[in-house]
């Protein structure tokens, strides 16, 4: 199961947590609309991010926890409706290029 959020017009120290824990791929300059988090098993967020990028225009990273190898949490940015977009298809897990049923 996962965890999904989203922030509409993140605040600058928000940002700058997403970057110091996604080890600053994306700039200072770097101000999206919107961020949708995803967290879950590690399967499931490598397919989360598989489907946000053939969705829409979003750019992704993950957020590390604790030990650099950890993958806590994906981020997904990008204008507010692309987000949205992105977050709808991976709750539905409807994506058919992923579904080994």
């Amino acid at each position: 199961m996962l965890d999904v959020k989203v922030i509409k017009a993140p605040a600058p120290g928000t940002m700058q947590i997403i970057r110091q824990r996604s080890g600053a791929r994306w700039g200072e300059d770097f101000r999206p609309a919107a961020v949708g988090l995803v967290q879950g098993k590690l399967i499931e967020m490598v397919v989360a991010s598989d489907i946000a990028e053939k969705t829409a225009g979003v750019v992704v990273t993950d957020v590390r926890g604790s030990c650099p190898q950890n993958m806590v949490m994906l981020a997904i940015a990008g204008e507010t409706a692309e987000v949205m977009e992105c977050l709808r298809k991976i709750q539905d897990g409807k994506d058919a290029s992923h579904d080994c049923r």
